[in-house]
């Protein structure tokens, strides 16, 4: 007899019955490793990033493995939000997805449209060959589909903002997740995230998920821009990143035991 199996709750599911703002790394080092010990760390959830790192669907895929033994909600960002693209990572189990750039309303019903079968979207079928389904020993998976994803689109741009209430107001957009970096630079304020002007747009886009009653996440991987947002009614913030606190520990140790002549000026995080 097949083992008969059923997929952990999403993203969404946990957000809806968290008490407290769900707190998030990232796993950048494209390693299945590496992304084990994130995923070991006592977080809520993990971004698995393949936008701006080195990451492909085998190595997601194995770091989807790596990681499974571990109670925490795996958040899949893809490059961007193709059709093609958000099938195959849907199909190799990615549950959560966030896709960056998004800048309208109208892209997020695509976005929707892209990761739920027909009637209701353009999902391709295969799930009978692909880990989403477990190669068919999720009963009725093509009937919930739906149940078993998340969808994040990620505000990141000065027209996103603008867009933000109908963005938020579309159906099947689980979440939203600010970017400060990429929207500080589409305020001409390139690697000033903490800029009163960027914080203000930040903060008035939490507050419009707020009152949508839809979850709204962050980047801060400055602890006190952390607990802002969070006071603010952030539902899910990452707080940094693996190669962020590799780079900056190994640099901290190098510094006490040879001597830091300077410290250089950083961009962004």
């Amino acid at each position: 007899m097949p083992i008969h199996l059923s997929l952990p709750e999403t993203l969404r599911d946990r957000l809806a019955s968290a008490g407290r703002a769900l707190i998030g790394l990232w796993a950048s080092a494209s390693s299945p490793v590496t992304a084990e010990i994130v995923a070991g760390s006592g977080c809520d959830w993990v971004l698995l990033d393949a936008e701006h790192s080195p990451n492909g669907l085998e190595s997601v895929l194995a770091q989807l493995h790596a990681m499974s033994a571990y109670p925490v909600a795996p958040l899949v960002r893809v490059p961007f939000g193709d059709t093609v693209l958000l099938k195959q990572f849907l199909d190799l189990g990615a549950q959560n997805l966030l896709v960056p750039m998004v800048d309208s309303a109208e892209q997020a019903e695509e976005i929707v449209r892209a990761v739920r079968y027909p009637p209701r979207g353009v999902r391709g079928v295969g799930s009978a060959l692909a880990r989403s389904a477990r190669w068919n020993r999720v009963e009725g998976y093509l009937g919930r589909a739906d149940e078993t994803i998340s969808l994040t689109v990620q505000i990141e741009s000065a027209a996103a903002v603008a867009d933000a209430e109908r963005i938020l107001a579309v159906d099947g957009v689980d979440a939203i997740f600010i970017g400060p970096s990429d929207l500080a630079a589409s305020m001409g304020l390139l690697g000033q995230q903490n800029h009163p002007d960027v914080v203000a747009a930040v903060l008035a886009t939490i507050e419009r998920a707020v009152a949508a009653g839809k979850p709204a996440g962050v980047n801060a991987f400055v602890p006190e821009d952390a607990e802002r947002y969070i006071a603010a009614g952030a539902s899910f913030v990452a707080v940094g990143a693996d190669v962020a606190i590799l780079a900056r520990q190994t640099e901290a140790l190098v510094a006490r035991f040879v001597g830091d002549d300077a410290t250089p000026q950083r961009a962004s995080y």
